[in-house]
């Protein structure tokens, strides 16, 4: 084995200690062997993995390195409790090893509990600064709480430790400009790497798409009209002839008038082919799609737009999100509100409009960003502030990528969160690309994360989750719809008071069901959704750039979300 050393920035260890900050010098594996259970892990043999694992531990007890990888073949196995119990086990005895606190971190991660995970890591950091694995937890941890610039530090040093590391390579190379991520993603999928069928077909269509793009590249989404904040008034959706069920936005795609439904829950704008074709949209690279629904991902395809007009705004050159079905749930289309994030975004339900402002200026900025439109899916940068050479998206995928903006060449990223003073009442939530997620309790207990979702028409759980906080009954007249199909088994749990930043509702009959696609495409376990039910009620305002919410909820206003007694 050869080693050489290599030295750490300063600046990729002062994000994870407390402590002043000195450099510090680490080993660095050019080549290392591959034990047996590693390599089946790496093919894909996820269950012989977990057995040679299992069996080097019989005679090697507690050993950190053989945990660990047996670790994360259980998390890839979903097993996550099985991993939980394992590394806990090993770390009582053993309290001070960077391998088993980095496993227990990225259990903690899994979990959905990623407050306990940053405890984890600092302690692993404590313990050997050098560990690779370490500063990937770091990195996804930070991206989380929209932390570009550590995020970006982090797999910087990771890689530096550990090239060959399948997990590191994938997360390094999409910070990659376009052209040697092209070449970087080619020879990650032609090694043994460990991803599962689904992750490679994702990957494969993702480098399809960035050939498209580098083949055909495209103007960037821009702003043409004058105005760069607006409001813009609420349009009902009917849920049948007599009462109002959603809240949408009028659109021109082309001068094609299409109503589509506000949903926080959605990314991007996402339209059916009907509304396409009428359009007149050209497909540019097709994918998949997933999310709520039995039936799997659907079909979709990337096409653009030569204009979309939505009220005082206009956007030229701009992608779009084609599902394949010709009716989605009988709407023309979903809006996300991630659409809008370089803009401050407030949702005012009480007055049934969208408001656009300008998001503050960080402390380096002389003017302000210029905004744009934020309507598919990224090429895969992890700033959502900063892009330097792929103006177009990537295909819709059930695993987006964190959208794209064009700032002020003084603000180019990456960046970490700023909380502007005016802000600092603001809740600070996770952010996986467009999913905004918010610590939540249920009747009391410890928190859950759940999605702020104005597209699901109610609050809803998950049945395990709901089952550890009150009675969950099985009821078949429930009918839950989702992009991909109708959800196979609907229950309904009994009353649960959720609290979540500086609200707190009661809920009679809960809706509950099980949404694993979601949970796996986050990375994260997701306890459930906060619907419109909760948050039709409040003026919800969104800062998407450094994920901050703002909740305004006026009892006297006698406001009723349509649909509800």
């Amino acid at each position: 084995m050869q080693i050489r050393t290599w030295p750490l920035f300063c600046l990729s260890i002062v994000i994870l200690l407390a402590t002043p900050c000195h450099a510090v010098s680490c080993h660095v594996a050019k080549t290392y062997e591959v034990s047996d259970a590693e390599q089946e892990f790496l093919r894909g043999h996820f269950d012989r993995a977990a057995t040679l694992y299992q069996a080097h531990l019989q005679q090697s007890p507690g050993d950190p390195i053989l945990t660990a990888g047996l670790t994360q073949t259980l998390l890839r196995q979903q097993r996550i409790a099985e991993a939980d119990a394992l590394v806990t086990a090993a770390i009582a005895k053993n309290q001070n090893s960077a391998p088993l606190l980095t496993a227990l971190g990225e259990v903690q991660y899994r979990e959905g509990l990623p407050w306990l995970a940053t405890e984890s890591v600092a302690k692993a950091a404590k313990a050997d600064i050098c560990y690779p694995r370490m500063h990937l937890l770091s990195a996804r941890l930070s991206r989380l709480s929209s932390g570009y610039a550590g995020a970006a530090r982090s797999i910087a040093t990771a890689h530096s430790l550990d090239p060959q590391d399948p997990a590191i390579r994938r997360q390094w190379l999409s910070t990659l400009p376009l052209s040697r991520r092209i070449a970087e993603l080619e020879a990650y999928l032609a090694a043994d790497t460990g991803d599962d069928p689904e992750d490679i077909a994702h990957l494969k269509t993702n480098l399809a798409s960035l050939r498209k793009i580098q083949s055909e590249p495209r103007k960037a989404c821009r702003l043409v009209s004058q105005a760069s904040a607006t409001e813009i008034p609420f349009v009902g959706m009917m849920g049948d002839s007599h009462s109002v069920r959603f809240y949408g936005l009028d659109v021109k795609l082309n001068d094609h008038n299409a109503r589509l439904q506000i949903d926080t829950g959605a990314s991007g704008l996402v339209i059916n082919r009907s509304v396409a074709e009428h359009a007149h949209l050209q497909r540019f690279v097709s994918g998949t799609s997933g999310g709520i629904g039995g039936s799997g991902e659907t079909s979709s395809y990337a096409a653009y737009a030569d204009s979309i007009k939505i009220g005082g705004l206009e956007f030229h050159d701009c992608p779009v999100q084609v599902i394949e079905a010709r009716n989605m749930n009988d709407i023309d289309g979903l809006i996300g509100m991630d659409v809008f994030s370089s803009f401050l975004v407030t949702l005012d339900f009480p007055l049934r409009k969208l408001a656009l402002g300008v998001l503050p200026k960080r402390p380096d900025e002389t003017v302000a960003a210029t905004p744009t439109l934020q309507t598919a899916q990224s090429s895969g940068h992890e700033d959502p502030d900063d892009e330097d050479e792929v103006a177009a998206a990537k295909p819709p995928e059930s695993k987006p990528s964190s959208p794209v903006t064009q700032p002020a060449p003084q603000s180019r990223g990456p960046h970490d969160r700023y909380v502007a003073p005016e802000m600092k009442d603001w809740t600070r939530v996770y952010r996986v690309d467009h999913l905004l997620l918010v610590p939540t309790q249920l009747n009391g207990s410890p928190p859950r994360l759940m999605v702020l979702d104005t597209g699901a028409f109610t609050t809803s759980l998950d049945p395990a989750v709901a089952r550890t906080v009150t009675k969950v009954h099985g009821d078949s007249n429930i009918i839950v719809h989702g992009v991909t199909g109708k959800v196979d088994k609907v229950y309904t749990a009994d009353k649960i008071e959720f609290q979540f930043a500086n609200l707190r509702q009661t809920v009679n009959d809960v809706v509950a069901f099980e949404s694993p696609s979601i949970s796996r495409s986050t990375g994260l376990e997701i306890a459930g959704f906060i619907g419109a039910t909760a948050l039709g009620q409040v003026t919800m305002s969104i800062d998407y750039r450094d994920g901050l919410v703002k909740f305004q909820y006026d009892p006297k206003h006698g406001y009723k979300y349509p649909g509800l007694p």
